[in-house]
C-alpha cells in the first residue's frame, strides 16, 4: 500500500501514501449538511499520519468537541497515471477497502464560516481508519455495494456506492487531471447520510459487501 522513497546516500525509506478525499459525493449527505451538490468533485487531503489499521484507536483531540464518522469506499491505485481517461481508470485500480473519514465538525464549521481551508477538521492523527484491502478482482462492480457503519451495535450510517454522485471511475479520472497518482494513492470517495457524533469508548465497526469489516475505538 506504501510508496517508498529512498534517500540518496542514505538506508532510511519514508512510506508515505497520499489521502485524497471526496466531499459531498451522496445528495442526502449534502442535504443533511445543507450543503449544495458540486458541479466538480470536491477534493481534499489527508496526511498519512492520519492513517490507523484494523483495530486501532481513533484519538479524538482536545481542540474538538464534535468529532463525526463518516464511512467510506477506499480505492488504492496500482499504478503511476496522468490524465487518465474514464474508460481506462479501471486499469488504475489495485484494490478496494472500507475506511473511515473522521471529521473534528466543529473546526470544520467554524473554517467553513470564515471561508478557510478543512485540513484541520479532517487531518489529526489518526483520522483516516482503514480496513483491508481486496484485489479488483474480489469486486464485480464498485458501483453497487453496500455501505455500512455500526456504533457500539448500533446502525448509524446505511447506504449503496450505487449512490455516488461521480463514480470512482469519474473520479480517478478527475484526480489523474491535478495530481499524476502514483501506486499506493488513496483515494476515499464520500460518505452516505447518517454522519453523527463519537464518543470517548465508542466503539466503530464499519463494512462494505465482500470486504474484511473494519473496527476501531474512540479515545479521548
Amino acid at each position: 500500500m506504501d510508496t517508498q522513497i529512498v534517500l540518496p546516500e542514505s538506508q532510511v525509506a519514508i512510506h508515505s501514501p497520499r489521502l485524497f478525499c471526496i466531499g459531498r459525493n451522496y445528495a442526502a449527505h449534502a442535504a443533511e449538511m445543507k450543503s449544495p451538490m458540486p458541479e466538480i468533485p470536491m477534493v481534499f487531503l489527508k496526511p498519512s499520519t492520519a492513517l490507523i489499521r484494523n483495530n486501532g484507536v481513533v484519538e479524538l483531540p482536545l481542540q474538538s468537541d464534535e468529532v463525526h464518522h463518516e464511512v467510506e469506499l477506499v480505492v488504492v491505485i496500482g499504478k503511476k497515471g496522468k490524465h487518465i481517461n474514464e474508460s481506462q481508470a479501471a486499469d488504475y485500480v489495485e484494490g478496494y477497502a472500507v475506511g473511515l473519514d473522521m471529521t473534528a465538525r466543529d473546526i470544520q464549521a467554524k473554517a467553513k464560516k470564515k471561508g478557510h481551508p478543512w485540513s484541520v477538521a479532517k487531518g489529526f492523527d489518526t483520522f483516516a481508519p482503514l480496513g483491508d484491502f481486496v484485489p479488483k478482482s474480489a469486486v464485480n462492480d464498485p458501483q453497487n455495494l453496500g455501505i455500512k457503519l455500526l456504533i457500539n451495535g448500533v446502525t448509524r450510517q446505511s447506504g449503496n456506492t450505487r449512490d455516488m454522485h461521480f463514480s470512482v471511475h469519474e473520479l480517478i479520472a478527475y484526480c489523474s487531471t491535478i495530481f499524476t497518482l502514483l501506486p499506493g494513492d488513496l483515494i476515499y470517495t464520500g460518505t452516505p447520510e447518517g454522519v453523527g457524533p463519537v464518543h470517548d469508548g465508542d466503539k466503530l465497526e464499519a463494512s462494505i459487501e465482500g470486504m474484511p469489516s473494519l473496527s476501531v475505538t474512540a479515545r479521548r
